[in-house]
């Protein structure tokens, strides 16, 4: 790897893999007590949501992540229908955890319905934190990238909040690739979005918790899975840590609750800022996917 585009999609899968251990612990003295600071991949407990996972897998939502990467490398862009095969595909022998979004998106697609009607009516922020792939190969046209930002997201989450949510996140994914400090960027697609107050007010609160410690700000803005919470939650990470990957990433699962989704999108914007220098290589190194990756984007033409 030697851009920031390739640092960003895989600094993205590293804030999804090193959540794994410790996804959905919502109890913070329960993480400390039992992993002390996670600042390496686990392997997640049998009682945990991934028991049938390995140290340097992923979650459920890093592997539909991964399956958009594959689509796009094979597609060589954004293809909706492509992409609804290969993540229908995914799922037909999964042994990973199905989230409510996901059954409710195959109910959707065992009853006919195409890949824009099919999805779940979940607001969670895990539809629109799949982008950093889409940002990677449409870093060249930010319309295209925000128009598909949106359909990749509608397939499983068919929810007005999510998509104005993954509108925001590829808008500032594509500003930091292309050298906006993250908090001046996501100030600017702030201000592009006025007319969406939800928007406005959770980067708003986010950016003025940064002066917060991350534990008690995120259990404040929100632990849970839904975009209200975790939405305020990543801009608080990508705000406090802005020139930290690690320490953002580490601290957002030391934060609890929905680590994984937040990860995909702080690792997303913080890889897109310092690149491939501050992607640990203990982390690279145990990423069973890592040449995978590496191969895919690597096809981008």
């Amino acid at each position: 790897m030697n851009d920031k585009g390739k640092a960003m999609v895989m600094a993205s899968f590293l804030g999804d893999s090193l959540a794994l251990g410790a996804h959905w612990i919502y109890d913070t003295d329960q993480i400390e007590e039992t992993f002390g600071l996670i600042d390496a991949l686990l392997k997640p407990g049998l009682d945990s949501y991934h028991p049938t996972k390995e140290k340097g897998d992923f979650t459920h939502l890093g592997d539909q992540t991964f399956v958009l990467l594959e689509s796009l490398a094979a597609q060589n862009g954004f293809d909706l229908d492509d992409f609804s095969v290969s993540w229908q595909t995914l799922f037909r022998d999964y042994d990973g955890y199905f989230d409510k979004a996901t059954k409710a998106t195959l109910s959707g697609y065992a009853t006919g319905k195409s890949a824009l009607d099919a999805g779940s009516t979940s607001e969670e922020l895990a539809g629109a934190a799949r982008v950093a792939p889409l940002v990677f190969y449409e870093q060249n046209d930010v319309e295209k990238l925000v128009h598909d930002a949106r359909f990749q997201t509608i397939m499983t989450h068919h929810s007005p909040i999510c998509l104005e949510c993954a509108d925001f996140f590829a808008r500032v994914g594509w500003m930091v690739l292309k050298g906006t400090p993250p908090v001046e960027a996501m100030k600017k697609a702030s201000h592009e979005r006025l007319d969406i107050p939800a928007i406005s007010e959770w980067v708003q609160a986010g950016i003025e918790s940064k002066e917060m410690d991350t534990i008690p700000a995120i259990s404040k803005l929100g632990q849970d899975c839904s975009s209200r919470s975790a939405f305020p939650s990543v801009v608080h990470l990508i705000s406090r840590y802005e020139n930290d990957l690690k320490g953002a990433l580490i601290q957002c699962v030391m934060a609890g609750g929905d680590s994984a989704a937040r990860g995909l999108l702080v690792g997303m914007v913080l890889g897109a800022h310092l690149g491939t220098e501050s992607l640990p290589e203990q982390w690279l190194s145990g990423l069973k996917k890592r040449e995978r990756i590496e191969e895919l984007l690597n096809r981008k033409q």
